[in-house]
């Protein structure tokens, strides 16, 4: 029972390491999605199993001997700390995106001249910057 958490956790944790490296590497990689899809799977394995032993033997965790529950907690510690960084990288990527997105958004707003003044019956102008549509290329 313990082994199956353990196991679950230490492949989680191989999983985030592995992604975390890949995105920090100048190195270009494809496979994130199926990185991510394996997370999840792994999660929900986790969140079953949790809620399983939980509704049938609810003092699983107080009937593990002490090397088991060592090696557990250190199992979830090392989960915590390969999670932090993996958020601290992906938040860092989700950054870059957005930036460089609204870089390349102004950029052809500037170019396509989609840009209107519209004067006021009170004597103001109101610049407006029209939407201009914006075409990604996904292999970048």
């Amino acid at each position: 029972m313990a082994s199956e958490f353990i196991d679950i956790i230490q492949s989680l944790t191989a999983i985030m390491d592995e992604e975390t490296a890949r995105l920090v590497s100048p190195t270009r990689h494809s496979d994130f999605a199926e990185m991510a899809t394996a997370k999840i799977k792994l999660v929900a394995s986790l969140e079953i199993a949790t809620a399983t032993h939980d509704r049938t033997r609810a003092d699983w965790l107080a009937t593990l001997d002490d090397e088991t529950r060592d090696t557990m907690s250190a199992a979830i510690r090392e989960l915590c700390g390969s999670a932090e960084a993996n958020a601290r990288v992906l938040q860092r990527q989700i950054d870059l995106s957005t930036e460089m997105m609204a870089a390349v958004a102004t950029e052809a707003r500037r170019l396509s001249g989609m840009r209107s003044a519209i004067y006021g019956a009170s004597g103001i102008v109101s610049r407006v910057e029209l939407a201009t549509p914006i075409s990604v290329n996904a292999n970048l």
